[in-house]
């Protein structure tokens, strides 16, 4: 039943606090025939001996992993796929050489916010779910990583208008589109 034709992964990134998760359940609602894979949700399905993943590459490897089958999955049976994780370029790229053969787009994006609002955000959340300054240590991480700033994408302003901006332009604006090796790029985040 392979029905890969024309389908699309969106990796939806960035540190804690840009709006990760409500972009991706949002820009899902835009999409027909999506499946939504949360990182987060498949990192916690690894319940005994779990590492955290900025800890444990051997952890990372396995979230990735899944994250990879239930894409490939997904794609099978006629889905596009919006993954809501943080991602690193070498780890969009690493999905997109899996997937390479499999004639989807991979569209990559950055979402991106100064850091104080990262940390008004942070502050918003429930206290069991506050990354507190690993807001400001995945921000540098990402300034650090080379990527190319055609990937970022601003949610600073968080309104209404704005997410629908940012919606429009995640589907429609091909920058965003990875044509190969090319995420990386010297960067001044």
């Amino acid at each position: 039943m392979e029905n890969n034709q024309g389908r699309t992964v969106y990796i939806l990134s960035g540190p804690a606090g840009v709006g990760k998760t409500t972009t991706s359940k949002e820009l899902v609602k835009k999409l027909s025939a999506c499946a939504y894979i949360s990182g987060d949700d498949i990192s916690h399905m690894h319940v005994i001996g779990r590492k955290n993943p900025w800890e444990s590459e051997e952890e990372t490897s396995l979230i990735w992993d899944n994250i990879l089958s239930l894409t490939k999955n997904f794609l099978w049976y006629g889905n596009d796929v919006v993954v809501d994780y943080v991602t690193f370029p070498h780890q969009a790229i690493w999905l997109y050489d899996n997937l390479r053969n499999s004639n989807v787009r991979v569209v990559y994006v950055v979402l991106w916010a100064d850091q104080d609002t990262l940390i008004e955000r942070d502050s918003k959340r429930l206290r069991e779910h506050r990354m507190g300054e690993r807001c400001l240590l995945l921000a540098d991480e990402f300034k650090k990583s080379g990527l190319d700033e055609k990937y970022l994408l601003s949610t600073t302003e968080g309104t209404k208008s704005e997410n629908e901006y940012i919606i429009d332009e995640i589907i429609s604006n091909a920058k965003f589109r990875i044509k190969g090796c090319e995420l990386v790029e010297t960067s001044n985040i």
